[in-house]
């Protein structure tokens, strides 16, 4: 059997660099903060785009953004930006990397975002196959024979910002990012090539959007998560005043 690293917590997936930031790096950067071991799958180096100079630029930046974060691991997979398609192979690898790391949670995309790129719902379907496939038995040969692994609870996140309507889903949480926005900020500030001084308006969007999800659940900024199944909490009284997470059961029915 191969030797395995560390497990890690949480792994955040994005289709490209940049993604995982914009949507949910402050709650990144406050799981780490609290002793969680985080980390970051992008299945796409996020190349070629108007403004960078090749994928080396774009790698630093990732890079950066997750030292900004304190992330433990960021990982890039080589599939193609522009031509990310659900396929087996696409699953397969990401599933390989969730049974390297065993993480209890995954979040990722949870829906499309219209005009901007096709990769997110790609990537939404990739994530929900691979999350399965990493548990799977009698398949070892596809997965470098790397154990199965069960994840405990997937969280999708979104990048529409120009919607009013919210993602739909079976439970709607806020994750508080009051202490770690400007971790956030900072972190998708790294990301020079792809946002230009004549983009400066994208920071003013983010932080508001933080702002404003914050503030409806009664925090200074917030992070909006979407779980596929319908959370439960054995503490009430914990899960209204935010003294523990409430989760699906264990042993929730596919």
């Amino acid at each position: 059997m191969p030797d395995l690293p560390e497990p890690l917590d949480v792994i955040a997936v994005g289709a490209h660099p940049d993604d995982v930031e914009i949507a949910c790096g402050g709650t990144l950067a406050r799981l780490v903060e609290q002793g969680r071991r985080v980390g970051i799958i992008d299945l796409t180096d996020g190349e070629p785009t108007p403004h960078s100079p090749g994928p080396e630029a774009r790698l630093a930046e990732a890079r950066a953004a997750a030292e900004a974060l304190g992330v433990h691991h960021r990982i890039t997979l080589n599939l193609s930006n522009r031509r990310l398609f659900d396929t087996f192979d696409s699953r397969v690898a990401l599933a390989v990397e969730l049974r390297r790391y065993r993480p209890r949670l995954v979040l990722g995309f949870g829906e499309k975002t219209p005009l901007a790129s096709p990769d997110h719902w790609q990537a939404m379907q990739i994530t929900d196959a691979a999350v399965f496939y990493a548990r799977l038995t009698k398949w070892d040969e596809h997965f470098q024979h790397l154990p199965p692994h069960r994840i405990d609870a997937q969280l999708y996140f979104s990048l529409s910002f120009y919607s009013i309507t919210p993602m739909q889903g079976a439970g709607h949480i806020v994750s508080e990012i009051s202490s770690t926005l400007a971790k956030k900020l900072a972190a998708v500030r790294c990301y020079a090539t792809q946002f230009p001084k004549e983009k400066e308006h994208v920071f003013e969007r983010v932080e508001s959007w933080a702002r404003h999800l914050g503030q409806v659940a009664g925090f200074d900024a917030g992070e909006l998560f979407i779980s596929p199944r319908t959370l439960g909490a054995r503490d009430l009284m914990g899960a209204i005043f935010g003294d523990v997470v409430v989760s699906p059961p264990p042993d929730a029915p596919l």
